[in-house]
């Protein structure tokens, strides 16, 4: 099992490089229909072009269950062969953890590098981490993913079993690098502790100010959000996993101040042992008085990614905090929702339709807007500052405010 997490960059015995070609491959089973693995499988196309592969062919197959040793039929892995070898592809991705067996397997079958989903989100956050609390969850969260499938890696030592002395140093082997992965995880965990401490000194140095934290699916749009209300310079680019470290800023709207954090986006199938390991980068999340909700209400599975978001914000801790829910990108799903033929009445009718059946979905405060075009922000400043204020009245009821 290959234990490179770089992914995108295809080298060569040249200076000239090129984007790995990569091919998708996806499982109908359990409950997931059609539109669920066709949904899945271009996230996980966005995912690749985000670690800057390119994707050429996508292949699903409908099994009760994934096959124990190949993750998908003798047939299908004979079609996948055929085409990988054809069209000279690099990186053949599948959208579900694989074990350290599937791995090998498919590796000797293919002979290509194989990734799964959760090596290819972890490949990214590898790339994309800045900080050196970033760069240690991230490397956490590898060596976790790693340990127990390390016995994948001392499979071609079956072939050697009946060798005198070949399998005694064969278990030795793979005990020396546990070991080892044991102990980097230990010490990985003990660095983040002191870095908890140091940021947990930090938040308690901020005083008394509400606190208000930006959560959501990834690429929803949080980043540039967060660019508009607290008018700072928070990198933001179409995608995903664009911010990995929380950023804090102080936010006065009027004369009332309260510091408001962009967090780290969330996503299906989330690899547990990221979660596991940001767990401190999110504790402003917990810690926050209020949460903005932000949406990608122009893609077609935003409800289940507000479903995704709800459920790891229950994982948190964080599920009875007060939201608002900012429905954002209403320009792009003008573009992709209404016809080009349609009159100007018609429009604003079913936009208003639409509005008027989330809001009766959802208990917490809506707000439709555009954070790119800047559309709405007012309406969504106003009520942010309601919210907020209601907050310093419950911290501070004897104290007279005059924001």
């Amino acid at each position: 099992m290959s234990t490179d997490w770089n992914v995108g960059i295809k080298q060569g015995s040249t200076l000239k490089r090129r984007k790995e070609r990569a091919v998708l491959v996806g499982l109908i089973h359990h409950d997931y229909t059609d539109q669920d693995i066709r949904d899945h499988l271009d996230e996980l196309k966005f995912l690749a072009e985000t670690a800057g592969a390119k994707t050429k062919k996508r292949f699903v197959q409908r099994l009760p269950h994934p096959n124990s040793k190949t993750f998908v039929g003798s047939g299908k892995l004979e079609e996948i062969a055929e085409y990988v070898e054809k069209h000279d592809i690099d990186l053949v991705i599948f959208d579900e953890d694989l074990s350290g067996k599937q791995q090998n397997v498919l590796e000797q079958r293919l002979k290509k590098k194989i990734i799964d989903r959760s090596t290819l989100i972890l490949d990214i956050f590898a790339s994309r981490a800045q900080t050196a609390q970033a760069k240690t969850q991230v490397e956490l969260a590898q060596m976790q993913y790693l340990l127990p499938r390390l016995r994948g890696l001392w499979t071609h030592l079956e072939r050697q079993r009946g060798g005198i002395g070949m399998r005694g140093p064969g278990e030795k082997e793979i005990e020396t690098d546990r070991r080892i992965v044991r102990d980097k995880i230990a010490q990985l965990k003990s660095k983040l502790d002191k870095i908890d401490l140091q940021n947990t000194t930090q938040r308690k140095n901020r005083g008394d100010l509400i606190r208000v934290a930006l959560v959501g699916y990834t690429n929803a749009g949080k980043s540039t959000l967060m660019n508009r209300l607290s008018k700072s310079t928070v990198f933001a680019e179409d995608k995903l996993f664009a911010t990995l470290d929380t950023t804090v800023r102080k936010v006065v709207f009027g004369r009332m101040p309260f510091l408001m954090s962009d967090t780290v986006g969330f996503i299906r199938k989330l690899p547990h042992h990221l979660v596991e390991s940001f767990k401190s980068t999110l504790d402003e999340t917990r810690e926050s008085d209020l949460l903005i909700h932000v949406i990608d209400i122009s893609h077609p599975s935003y409800e289940d990614h507000i479903a995704t978001v709800n459920q790891t914000l229950q994982e948190l801790g964080s599920g009875d905090k007060p939201q608002i829910m900012v429905f954002n990108k209403m320009d792009l799903y003008r573009k992709s929702a209404f016809d080009d033929l349609l009159d100007d009445q018609t429009r604003e009718e079913l936009e208003e339709s639409l509005k008027s059946s989330i809001r009766k979905r959802f208990e917490a405060h809506c707000v439709f807007i555009s954070a790119k075009e800047k559309e709405n922000m007012n309406s969504l400043r106003s009520l942010i500052k309601e919210e907020v204020m209601k907050k310093y009245e419950e911290r501070y009821p004897y104290q007279v405010k005059t924001f």
